[in-house]
């Protein structure tokens, strides 16, 4: 059962529990016919609740905090990850995990945002909004992915950049113009997947490919 029940999600939920429950005096009772009929009732509710959510309803998908986010896509979709760290300036923004990795044999620079799955993840991930620094890795990353003529594989998912006194004496918008700017001109491929928010210049900052793609609920 998920930890986090949405309120249009409860019907479903208790329909899938009450499943739960009856296959396990499924041995001593025959009810298998009662199962298969709520099983389809539970598609068919699940049709019904996600072919006419309100526009809320997809942001509140789009903030799930079980969604995956991009450290479990780097881990489930590629092999031989290797994370590099910072910025070269003034630090590593650890809202940003990016690398080399293998994508289907072929080598690949995977940059993402990255949320944190409690409070304490959330802040040490600053819950997924770059600092200026995180901008400028993301930057200094790609570069090297074109200096070894390798496609770039972007993951947004973020509330936008960091708004704090810090980021700004720092150069927060600068940071995100110079990377739509490099971005916009790199020579490599650079294909953009919006996995849950993408919000404002803080998704944009690392927003900019050839091909972009966006999953369904973002």
């Amino acid at each position: 059962m998920p930890k986090t029940i949405l309120d249009f999600e409860k019907p479903i939920i208790e329909l899938e529990q009450k499943i739960q429950e009856m296959k396990k005096l499924s041995d001593t009772l025959d009810i298998e016919d009662e199962i298969k009929s709520l099983e389809e009732k539970v598609q068919q509710l699940q049709d019904q609740i996600y072919n006419n959510l309100s526009r809320w309803q997809i942001v509140q998908i789009a903030r799930h905090p079980e969604r995956p986010y991009t450290l479990d896509y780097i881990q489930r979709i590629t092999t031989d990850f290797i994370e590099l760290h910072g910025d070269r300036c003034f630090g590593d923004d650890k809202a940003l995990v990016g690398g080399f990795a293998k994508l289907n044999g072929e080598t690949v620079m995977v940059i993402g945002q990255q949320k944190g799955r409690d409070t304490k993840s959330n802040l040490y991930r600053n819950f997924g909004m770059m600092n200026p620094e995180g901008y400028r890795k993301a930057l200094r990353l790609m570069k090297l992915a074109e200096k070894f003529e390798k496609p770039v594989i972007t993951f947004l998912d973020t509330p936008g950049a960091y708004p704090g006194i810090g980021a700004e004496e720092r150069g927060q918008a600068e940071a995100i113009a110079r990377n739509l700017f490099e971005m916009s001109k790199l020579r490599v491929p650079i294909i953009v997947v919006i996995i849950g928010e993408g919000a404002s210049g803080g998704a944009l900052g690392i927003g900019v490919g050839d091909r972009i793609l966006m999953l369904e609920y973002c």
